[in-house]
């Protein structure tokens, strides 16, 4: 279908009464319904990804959208009418929940795709080659900084085969318990980037006197992780200017032996892949997100793995999740957590229905019901195999749960934490984020916005809305690209040099 010829709007399903603008449609135009049988006249200038109705809604009376609830018509809504946050509010009734259903199995009739990459002594697989200088505390974070600083591409030039060095600092570690969640979820974050096998050695520097102390924080790493962790610390080191030095050296050292590295072809049940969006828009559960899913689809079905999070955001959309949970303990598991999200935001006078943000209801999101319903489209139509807590490592193979907050850089650092070793990011808006050590595909949901920050954007599944391509073709295409990368090819960001400030570990307990 050429654009020209493309519908105006798009009906997502036959049982739903509003419909999405392809284009930004002029007030008091007639526009010919999907399928040629009708018209409608659109009363109001609607913005492209917003909803019109396509028939008249009563007050209270239920609006669809997938199929799905998105909430409940605060005013009556005459047809042709633009839906969005003036006559549209939440329903606080949870929607309707099926009973659990087996997911569609997928074909297996290709051969088994593979990836070129760094197979680390632990039989991981990194898909880059980069040396880590992480803080155990804030107080090292300069150090961290100034030794990685150093490190530039003419100093690298003499280590050809690594990526780059990248100091990984926060804004935590001590005025904390020395008990407790919030430095117990501080360290496993840390161990999980300490052994992740995008780096190929890491320099854990610490103050001395911090909570977080180096030596406790590196036992509890496994055996083969601990071997390619190297410490030090300030105080210990003489001060900053030497602790400087010396994690310079060290790094110089460690550069020397990873530049040994060489990529190897493996199976394609090393990729793990996170699975992200930010930015979204009212295309965004149209094109990029189920682009994604079938991409997911197919890297599950080549024995890959894929992290869905992001808890606040699939809340009123988990029915279609727990729906095809691999077990009914699986799916009690994503419920607990929705139930503990619903009690955390209480205890601070919020409540998880706060979302979208200014920028998702500008690019057509009005509810979260509306927005979770287009994020879960990531996870594809695969079965939920595990839900794991944050930063949690991810054993499991296939489609994994992973309990995150909906703010970005801290769900993303939770995946790599986990070990997602690719990360697929859809936006609708413009997010920009690189995630080192991890490389970070950005999945635009748009054309405009493809052009508009073709600098920042790797993908664009906006030929899905001009209905140039199907979300199967848009799939393919992604799920090669997701090879190449995970094989090599940079992405954007990396070639920008974006991605060096993105960790954000989540903070939870009291600071002191």
């Amino acid at each position: 279908m050429s654009t020209e010829s493309a519908p105006a709007l798009i009906v997502l399903h036959a049982s739903d009464n509003v419909a999405v603008a392809r284009v930004a449609l002029a007030a008091n135009t007639e526009i010919e319904l999907p399928g040629g049988t009708a018209t409608l006249r659109v009363h109001e200038a609607i913005g492209a990804g917003h909803k019109v109705a396509l028939r008249a809604v009563a007050r209270g009376e239920v609006v669809l959208k997938y199929g799905q609830p998105i909430g409940v018509a605060s005013t009556p809504i005459a047809a042709g009418e633009h839906v969005h946050v003036h006559n549209l509010e939440m329903n606080r009734e949870a929607p309707p929940r099926p009973a659990r259903a087996t997911p569609v199995p997928l074909a297996a009739n290709r051969e088994p795709a593979t990836f070129e990459g760094f197979v680390r002594s632990d039989g991981r697989v990194g898909t880059r080659n980069y040396i880590g200088v992480l803080s155990t505390v804030n107080c090292s974070a300069t150090v961290c900084k100034a030794i990685a600083q150093a490190f530039g591409s003419e100093t690298l030039a003499a280590f050809p085969g690594v990526d780059g060095v990248v100091a990984i600092t926060h804004g935590s570690g001590c005025g904390m318990s020395a008990e407790g969640e919030g430095l117990e979820l501080l360290r496993r974050t840390l161990r999980g980037y300490a052994s992740h096998p995008n780096f190929a050695a890491v320099v854990l520097i610490g103050l001395g006197c911090e909570v977080n102390q180096v030596d406790p924080l590196v036992q509890g790493l496994e055996a083969t992780a601990r071997e390619r962790v190297h410490t030090l610390t300030i105080q210990e080191a003489g001060g900053t200017r030497e602790a400087i030095e010396r994690g310079q050296q060290l790094v110089r050292e460690l550069a020397g032996q990873a530049a040994a590295a060489q990529r190897s072809t493996v199976a394609l049940s090393h990729l793990v892949v996170g699975l992200q969006c930010g930015g979204s828009d009212g295309y965004s559960g149209i094109s990029a997100n189920p682009a994604l899913g079938a991409a997911v689809d197919l890297l599950v079905q080549h024995g890959g793995t894929a992290i869905l999070s992001e808890t606040p955001e699939i809340y009123g959309a988990e029915h279609l999740l727990t729906a095809r949970a691999a077990s009914p303990e699986v799916a009690e598991q994503l419920q607990e957590r929705l139930r503990w999200w619903q009690a955390y935001a209480a205890r601070h006078g919020a409540q998880l229905d706060n979302n979208p943000s200014p920028g998702n209801k500008a690019g057509g999101i009005t509810t979260i019901l509306e927005k979770s319903l287009g994020a879960v489209a990531k996870g594809g139509s695969s079965t939920l195999n595990e839900v794991l807590e944050y930063a949690q490592p991810v054993r499991s193979h296939g489609l994994v749960f992973m309990d995150t907050p909906g703010y970005d850089p801290v769900s993303a650092t939770g995946q790599v934490a986990g070990g997602a070793n690719l990360i697929c990011f859809t936006t609708g808006r413009g997010s920009t984020y690189g995630c080192k050590p991890t490389p970070s595909l950005k999945l635009a949901t748009n054309t405009p916005l493809f052009q508009r920050m073709h600098l920042d954007m790797d993908f664009n599944a906006g030929a899905i809305v001009e209905g140039t391509q199907t979300v199967g073709e848009a799939g393919e295409a992604l799920f090669q690209l997701m090879l190449d990368t995970a094989s090599g090819r940079r992405t954007l960001s990396e070639q920008h040099g974006l991605g060096d400030n993105e960790f954000v570990p989540w903070q939870l307990g009291a600071v002191m």
